[in-house]
Order: structure tokens, then sequence, then C-alpha cells
């Protein structure tokens, strides 16, 4: 007789794969967040794409706002869903606006990026999220 593959044991595992999940992601997110955050702080004259066209100060300050700021709500879980929103669009405009004509390798990062950040935005943060203990879930 055959054994059947249940995957009962490996879902109460699921939480803290959340957990793993968006402190990694966030973590490899802030690291392109940085860069940005330096470079609009330093102030003078600002070289950044525009591709929605507000203008590279407006749209450069999107950009460290979703990469730097929301991947720290990310990574505590906290409004986890809502934080993850602008980074779902960060990537949607890096890799179909941005890179529209770039070959598929230039988008292929935005696009795992994209993946992970819409699994998390259906499924939450987890039961090991910040906003759980805070609003008692």
């Amino acid at each position: 007789m055959k054994k059947q593959f249940r995957l009962d044991g490996f879902l109460k595992y699921e939480d803290a794969w959340l957990l793993v999940l968006r402190i990694s992601i966030a973590a490899f997110m802030i690291t392109h967040g940085i860069p940005k955050l330096e470079k609009l702080m330093a102030g003078g004259d600002i070289q950044f794409a525009d591709p929605i066209g507000l203008g590279p100060t407006a749209s450069l300050a999107l950009a460290v706002f979703s990469e730097f700021f929301c991947s720290i709500l990310l990574a505590f879980g906290l409004f986890t869903r809502l934080s993850v929103i602008p980074l779902v669009i960060t990537m949607v405009v890096a890799a179909f606006i941005t890179h529209s004509e770039d070959p598929f390798k230039t988008k292929e990062m935005a696009l795992m990026y994209l993946l992970i950040y819409g699994s998390i935005l259906f499924r939450g943060g987890g039961k090991y999220a910040l906003e759980n203990v805070i609003f008692r879930k």
C-alpha cells in the first residue's frame, strides 16, 4: 500500500515560514531602498527615472517610501497588507513601465519580488506579525 503525501504536517510551519519570508524579503528590498534614501537626503539635483510622469524627485520619494519604509513595516508585520501594496505597485512599475523595453533578464528580479509581495498581500503576515499583538487578532 502506497503512502499518501499529506500537507497537514507542513502547514503547522506556515506562520513560521511567513515570518522568515517577510523578514528576508524586507531585508533584501531595504538594500535597494537605502541608496535611494541617501540620494534623496543628499539634496541637490536629483537624477532618477520618472516612469509615470510625476517628476524625478517625486518618483524617487515614492520609491524610498515603498522600498525602505514599507519594507520596515513588512519586516515587523505591522499593517502588513497595507504596507505591501506600495511595494506591489513599485514592482509593477519597475517591471512593466521602467523596464518595459528591456529583456526578460532585466525584469526578472522585479517580477520575483512582485510574486512574493502578491503572495503576502493575499495571505497576510501570519500569526507572528506585530499587528496581531497590537490589534489582538
